[in-house]
């Protein structure tokens, strides 16, 4: 009995409630792509990736100074990066990071620091001393992934006193 007694009182409650007239039609709902469906798209990109290797993306050392500069960067420019005279604006430390998870914090940093109009900024990769036999596992993959992204103007080992050959100065376009 006790439940007809709600009842009642909700319909009475409710009895002199109306619909709300809708002036807009309500909006299409959006449906995202399946994760399967980029699983497999970026299994793909970086199978392609892999496959695109060339030299100087291979055997990156311990104790290796990394320094690249695309085509039509000036020789200066590669000099006073080295020096470590363009002010770093930001860093991005991949301590402790898994490959997979550096590679997005890399690419997402890059693109933030473009966004901020940022021209110099610092990535901390560490010199790979705790990778064991694979060696510099993160120094060799974003070497790869510094040369690769357009954004990316130069970018060198950087100085002992901002992290030696575990840090890399990175130029971004302007």
């Amino acid at each position: 009995m006790k439940q007809d007694d709600e009842r009642e009182l909700f319909r009475a409650a409710v009895r002199d409630v109306r619909p709300l007239r809708q002036t807009k039609p309500a909006p299409a709902r959006v449906r995202k792509p399946a994760k399967a469906a980029l699983r497999r798209a970026d299994e793909a990109r970086v199978l392609a990736e892999s496959l695109a290797l060339d030299a100087a993306d291979l055997g990156v050392e311990t104790g290796e100074e990394l320094d690249w500069r695309r085509a039509g960067v000036p020789e200066s420019v590669m000099r006073r990066l080295r020096r470590g005279q363009y002010a770093q604006r930001d860093e991005l430390d991949l301590h402790g990071m898994t490959q997979a998870e550096a590679r997005l914090a890399v690419l997402g940093f890059i693109s933030e620091s473009v966004d901020r109009d940022l021209r110099c900024v610092r990535i901390i990769h560490g010199k790979g001393r705790g990778s064991g036999q694979r060696g510099p596992v993160l120094k060799s993959a974003v070497n790869r992934w510094l040369r690769r992204n357009d954004a990316v103007c130069a970018f060198c080992s950087a100085r002992r006193a901002d992290g030696g050959t575990g840090a890399l100065y990175v130029l971004l376009h302007s």
